[in-house]
């Protein structure tokens, strides 16, 4: 017998038991859409995350005081409050001795503020970024109406402001915004842009704030936070991906130089990328995705049972079949070949099911959210395997018992 007569005479089988068939297929179906749902889930929050930390270009690092990522001890964090702040200063350094890099911004912010426009208020929840012509570039979030600070308005410590999307509309239903004046906690900007859209699925504020020149924010709003100097934000652009590694260790030569770091002394600020961060993320989810995965193996062995049993139900049956196919001519391997070929392709029926109600699961939180809609295909593929080797693995014994069988005995079988 060849293979497609094996598998003609499987999918009769399965369909001429179809209840049987069915039950079957629940267990399978309730695990690989288990493992396939909590999958998607994951990967839908991990990919709008990693989308969302991605706020600096793909060249683009960012040197502060500050450390990134996960927790750290009590200890680490007291360490860290006591290095010196990062400064204008600092920024300018890389700017000129860095030749691998070719923007270099500085930023500092403070929050919860107000904006006004005649009657119309925000919620006192505004966030000021006192920044650099850079910003927008380096940050990925660049000019949808008007135009960016310039170098003049930073030298000159001009009153002026971009706002962010939400701001303006809030403040600026009908009309046009540019050159109008705002009052942010009672100091007048002139409008000069306004910040394309951009949204988040966490309930970021890439829309609530305002961009105005350092020089203006640091007379306004002071030297020091807390009691504590303010620290700026360098964010610094490579001129090429390529070159993104070598401007990092230049930027960290000329950091150690300017802040009079001993050889044997480790850094006191921290360099990070989007890539970094997104690391750290990966390292802090991996025990959810392996205890995900562990539960979704655990569901297709339970499964993988169900299907030992009702295959071993189904010799049992069949014995009068198997008797005759074999008194005909059948051989063991056709016997085991059919019965393993019946498990399989139930538990690949179930995991195809599987699967795709694993995706409906798991994408019912991007319909709810503006979360990024995800179809993880490795998992799908992942699945699909799985399910062939659990086909096999609890097929195998059923299937083994029927080969084994003695024509005659069959025959006699009631």
């Amino acid at each position: 017998m060849n293979f497609s007569e094996i598998f003609r005479m499987a999918i009769s089988s399965i369909m001429s038991h179809k209840l049987r068939s069915f039950l079957t297929l629940v267990g399978i179906i309730a695990g690989v859409a288990s493992i396939i749902g909590v999958m998607t889930g994951i990967s839908i929050i991990q990919n709008t995350i990693e989308a969302e930390m991605s706020v600096l270009g793909s060249t683009t690092f960012q040197v502060q005081k500050w450390a990134t990522g996960g927790p750290i001890s009590e200890e680490e964090q007291r360490k860290i409050n006591r290095r010196r702040p990062t400064t204008v200063k600092h920024a300018n350094a890389i700017r000129e001795k860095v030749k691998t890099v070719d923007l270099v911004g500085s930023e500092l912010w403070d929050y919860n503020h107000t904006v006004k426009y005649r009657r119309e208020s925000t919620n006192p929840n505004v966030i000021i970024c006192g920044g650099t012509p850079e910003y927008p570039p380096n940050n990925t979030h660049y000019i949808g109406h008007g135009r960016n600070i310039t170098n003049d308005d930073v030298r000159m410590g001009r009153n002026v402001a971009v706002l962010g999307h939400a701001i303006a509309e809030k403040l600026f239903p009908w009309i046009d915004p540019i050159n109008k004046t705002v009052k942010v906690d009672g100091r007048k900007y002139q409008v000069i842009g306004i910040f394309a859209s951009k949204k988040s699925a966490f309930g970021g504020n890439f829309n609530n704030y305002l961009l105005i020149p350092i020089t203006k924010f640091k007379r306004v709003y002071g030297p020091k936070r807390f009691g504590r100097d303010r620290s700026v934000n360098i964010t610094v652009r490579a001129k090429s991906p390529e070159l993104l590694q070598d401007a990092i260790a230049e930027t960290r030569d000329v950091m150690r130089r300017e802040r009079g770091l001993k050889p044997q002394e480790e850094d006191d600020f921290t360099i990070f990328t989007n890539d970094s961060q997104i690391k750290t993320f990966n390292e802090t989810t991996a025990g959810i995705k392996v205890g995900a995965f562990v539960i979704g193996i655990i569901a297709l062995i339970v499964a993988g049972i169900g299907i030992m049993n009702i295959m071993l139900v189904s010799v049992t049956e069949r014995t009068r079949e198997i008797g005759i196919r074999k008194s005909i001519g059948a051989k063991r391997r056709n016997i085991l070949g059919q019965f393993l070929l019946e498990a399989v392709i139930l538990s690949n029926i179930g995991g195809a099911i599987g699967v795709l109600l694993g995706f409906g699961i798991g994408n019912i939180l991007s319909m709810v959210t503006d979360f990024y809609a995800t179809v993880p295909m490795d998992w799908a593929i992942i699945g699909l395997l799985f399910c062939t080797a659990v086909g096999l693995i609890f097929g195998y014994w059923p299937a083994r018992k029927a080969s084994l069988m003695e024509p005659i005995e069959c025959l006699h079988h009631e």
